[in-house]
């Protein structure tokens, strides 16, 4: 896995995450996305961070694969503090977090851009939380900034997704591009929040994160702990075991 950066114009820090084959990150990966993004808010010369991904997709969450391999609780543990320093990260960026999004958004990538300030989707964009198909809980809190309340429970208990299209009509998506024009769109959109005072910039998102009527931080961490239970009482494992063998069927 790498964790790029680049700067295309002033003010400007673009964050790129690159694991194929579709950017489901392990443990590590987590921490390394989290210090990416933190590093970019703390440079003085940065207005505004833009988080990308390379490949067909935006992120498809936690790399269950880690989570098998362990026969403890060691995995899990550590993918729930990731998560959380991730998703943290991004939401207390010192300034505005645009996200640039491709392909499937899914699991912790809805907690990546649910924490962001505004997302620029591609037309095959897709969002979506299938975590009771994947033994684990949690993100609901981040879905729940994208859409309804009733529409985020409905999506979250038959684990469907919505486009990038469904998400603009709810006003969180800022806009719907082709796919070669999404990081250029992001950038753009970038560009002209970088071209306000920096200071004011910086005031202005601990202004809002401030007025949230939900705490994302501990509404997430609340989450968490019924990933862990289901994990205790052996039913994570029982329907983790199950992924990956639709496909082979």
């Amino acid at each position: 896995m790498t964790v790029s950066t680049a700067s295309p114009a002033d003010g400007i820090r673009v964050v790129t995450v690159d694991r194929p084959p579709v950017n489901a990150l392990p443990v590590q990966g987590w921490y390394d996305l989290a210090d990416a993004i933190r590093a970019a808010g703390r440079d003085p010369e940065v207005r505004c961070v833009v988080l990308a991904a390379a490949g067909r997709g935006f992120n498809a969450g936690v790399d269950i694969k880690e989570l098998q391999r362990d026969p403890g609780n060691a995995a899990l543990i550590g993918v729930n503090r990731g998560c959380a320093e991730a998703f943290e990260a991004v939401y207390a960026c010192e300034v505005p977090v645009v996200a640039a999004v491709q392909g499937f958004c899914l699991g912790g990538g809805i907690g990546l851009v649910g924490n962001a300030d505004a997302i620029v989707a591609s037309e095959d964009a897709v969002f979506g939380l299938p975590e009771l198909d994947r033994g684990a809980l949690g993100a609901a809190t981040h879905l729940a900034r994208l859409v309804p309340q009733h529409l985020m429970r409905t999506l979250y208990y038959t684990s469907r997704t919505v486009t990038a299209a469904e998400l603009l009509t709810h006003g969180s998506v800022w806009r719907v591009v082709p796919p070669d024009e999404l990081l250029h769109s992001a950038v753009e959109l970038a560009t002209e929040i970088a071209s306000k005072d920096g200071h004011l910039l910086r005031l202005a998102k601990a202004a809002l994160n401030g007025i949230d009527p939900v705490d994302v931080r501990r509404s997430y961490r609340f989450e968490q702990g019924f990933t862990f239970e289901a994990s205790l009482a052996g039913t994570a494992d029982r329907v983790r075991s199950t992924f990956g063998k639709e496909a082979e069927t």
